[in-house]
């Protein structure tokens, strides 16, 4: 289920004039144990598409983050799985991603931000038989000093320098949404013709130190 005590629908706003769409919680469902996030078009407020975002209400430190979904495909487009906390909260920008780029989903992106700046890599890593084919875990561990990301398991980006490392607890984010403008890192958009899905089967953090809460997760299997 969705709680609605624990997650918060962004609805009735965008995050700049990159978004080409407008956060709708109409483009937010669950049914059958899936999460859909879609993107379409209908025009509200100043866009002429609509995206679907969750956040948690909550804020979380270190410890591991998992997720386990199917992104979606379309150049121009995004599916994210991320940490985020900044202005709007009054605190520094800090953030570690996942983002499924939509031109070439048979890859994934690793990166993160501290204090406004992108001091990732931007790393592309490979996810087995494409992340818009079928669900794929991914999950990274954030420590103090370190950032571990992997994908079905398997360990695929390290980040160990501690002036690269987020420090301040963060709201959990899954999103899909689309670009006009950031052509050379998402591809150039177009109109996928109708309405455009990513599903999520489970989210999941768990606190360093803390027992591992499901067989799948990386927390069961990774020493801290």
């Amino acid at each position: 289920k969705l709680d609605a005590k624990r997650w918060f629908i962004s609805d009735g706003w965008n995050n700049g004039k990159h978004q080409n769409c407008t956060w709708s919680r109409k483009e937010v469902s669950q049914a059958d144990g899936k999460l859909t996030l879609q993107f379409e078009k209908r025009q509200f407020k100043d866009r002429d598409f609509v995206c679907g975002e969750i956040q948690t209400k909550k804020r979380f430190g270190y410890g591991t983050y998992e997720v386990r979904m199917k992104a979606a495909a379309g150049s121009g487009l995004n599916t994210g799985f991320f940490t985020y906390i900044g202005a709007t909260d009054r605190q520094p920008h800090d953030e570690i991603d996942f983002e499924v780029l939509g031109k070439n989903p048979s890859k994934v992106q690793l990166n993160q931000f501290v204090a406004g700046k992108n001091v990732g890599e931007q790393k592309l890593v490979p996810v087995a038989g494409g992340a818009d084919a079928g669900f794929h875990d991914y999950a990274f561990v954030w420590e103090k000093g370190r950032i571990r990301w992997y994908v079905d398991g398997k360990l695929m980006g390290e980040a160990t320098d501690p002036a690269r490392i987020p420090t301040h607890p963060s709201k959990i984010f899954v999103s899909i949404w689309g670009s006009d403008t950031l052509t050379s890192w998402m591809g150039p958009f177009a109109d996928p013709g109708g309405p455009v899905k990513a599903e999520v089967d489970r989210v999941a953090f768990t606190a360093l130190g803390d027992k591992c809460q499901f067989p799948q997760s990386v927390a069961c299997t990774v020493g801290e």
